[in-house]
């Protein structure tokens, strides 16, 4: 017997307690320091235990605490990410309506506000119905359990009707196979009415993420129109009228100007009538460009490469990680910032909101086979991080044989979420190596590992915290 590498254990102030967490099996108990300790004896060679001391290393085993070798876990551990990727319950389709947006946010497309909203690629009907058709033979194939639409852009409700038409091609596709069937929306919500969610919700609407950058002035001044108004108020009113249709998520994004303004939105949130009908509320750092030398306290941030500046594609989407044995939407965990993330969590927290509990970020959808991106023109992605680069393109919904994609796909079938850098890190199973587009960014090779091991054990020791407060 040995101790799992992946556990974690936390003391717990002022009792004589410890918060035991094992990141595979997602086992979390709290047990007296001697129970602790017998950890560490197995850990010594000893083997020969009896009584009490028995049944605990039993229950110990029976969590994943203690297993029979580090070789049969290893081995446990390869089997997990393999079913991970090759798992056929859901197929996700992440579909990029438009990469047009009405918005002008600076960190997103670096000043390039001119044409670009008219001349951004937006999906046709025809493709649109190309994609229905692709969809409907990967349900065939695969035969899952669910499907799950994301509508994303650019501002996906710029193109209402393929929007509209998706959500209800597929509803059809997947009630004549007995597939349930699911949508969800990310959009910057000035233009998302009660019409919008009437028109989605038969069809398998089930949540609604909208993003605000902070309190009002501090929001106003990082996502205005493109004449430069504000756009607060507008999303407020518009969540005030569509909160009791469908349930929303909160996202925004924060850089060093305005990470202090987010308990003030919090404040607000708070006191807002629909506040009891938010679902969650999650926000992450802006993705900036480099400067050449980063000033003190500045959060060294890079903007994701492409053919243009994020190439029309919108980074301010966030769904929920994988946590182990989990399921996900778009990846949480792209390039966050350990401090102030854990800063935000707690005050959001403290409010009374959900959010995530910062210990179940991934591994992402880039290492799920039956996880998809879709561009306007109807190519194929492996992560929306990835749709700003024609180059990154591993396939397209028509099965056209180009060179330039089957490499694409051959350099992505090699990605795994265990990293060689990541060595006999505790949280490789929470993590999958972290976010490959982070690492294609920052490090120049996706299949590098983008850690933030910081930001686990933060946030194991605020699960501990909590943890221990509520069995109290």
């Amino acid at each position: 017997m040995q101790p799992s590498r992946f556990n974690v254990q936390v003391p717990l102030a002022d009792r004589n307690d410890v918060f035991l967490m094992n990141t595979f099996s997602d086992a979390q108990v709290i047990v007296s320091s001697d129970v602790a300790g017998l950890l560490e004896r197995v850990s010594r060679g000893e083997s020969r235990f009896h009584g009490e001391e028995a049944e605990s290393i039993q229950t110990l085993l029976e969590h994943g605490f203690v297993v029979e070798s580090r070789e049969r876990e290893n081995s446990d551990l390869d089997d997990y990410f393999h079913n991970l990727r090759e798992d056929t319950e859901q197929l996700r389709v992440t579909l990029l309506t438009t990469l047009q947006c009405n918005f002008a946010c600076d960190y997103c497309f670096q000043g390039d506000h001119g044409d670009y909203n008219k001349f951004a690629e937006k999906m046709s009907m025809e493709t649109a119905r190309e994609v229905a058709a692709w969809i409907g033979r990967q349900l065939d194939e695969i035969r899952p359990e669910k499907f799950v639409l994301t509508l994303f852009g650019g501002e996906p409700l710029l193109n209402l009707p393929v929007a509209y038409y998706m959500a209800e091609e597929c509803h059809r596709l997947c009630t004549e196979r007995g597939v349930k069937p699911g949508v969800s929306l990310i959009t910057n919500g000035l233009l998302l009415t009660p019409d919008v969610v009437n028109r989605l919700v038969p069809y398998g609407l089930y949540g609604v993420k909208v993003t605000l950058d902070g309190d009002r002035d501090t929001h106003n001044r990082m996502r205005p129109l493109r004449g430069r108004q504000g756009t607060f108020d507008r999303i407020i009113d518009n969540l005030r009228h569509v909160a009791h249709l469908v349930p929303i998520t909160i996202g925004g994004n924060f850089d060093e100007s305005s990470v202090d303004s987010y308990p003030d939105l919090l404040d607000f949130l708070k006191e807002q009538d629909f506040a009891d009908k938010i679902a969650k509320i999650n926000f992450k750092p802006v993705i900036k460009a480099p400067a050449p030398q980063t000033p003190k306290g500045m959060i060294p941030l890079t903007v994701v490469s492409g053919d243009k500046p994020l190439g029309g594609t919108c980074m301010t989407s966030a769904g929920a990680g994988a946590g182990a044995k989990g399921g996900s939407s778009v990846c949480d965990s792209c390039h966050f910032v350990d401090e102030k993330m854990s800063f935000l969590r707690d005050e959001t927290r403290k409010r009374g909101f959900p959010t995530p509990d910062g210990t179940h970020m991934g591994p992402c959808e880039i290492h799920r086979r039956h996880a998809h991106t879709i561009g306007p023109d109807g190519s194929l992605y492996m992560c929306p991080g990835f749709t700003g680069s024609k180059t990154e393109s591993t396939g397209h919904i028509d099965d056209r044989a180009e060179s330039w994609r089957l490499e694409a796909a051959t350099r992505f079938a090699k990605l795994s979420p265990k990293k060689e850098e990541c060595g006999e890190c505790t949280y490789v199973p929470v993590c999958g190596g972290g976010c490959s587009v982070a690492a294609h960014t920052e490090l120049g090779d996706m299949h590098q590992a983008s850690c933030h091991k910081g930001a686990f054990e933060s946030a194991v020791a605020g699960l501990a915290e909590r943890t221990a407060a509520s069995v109290a």
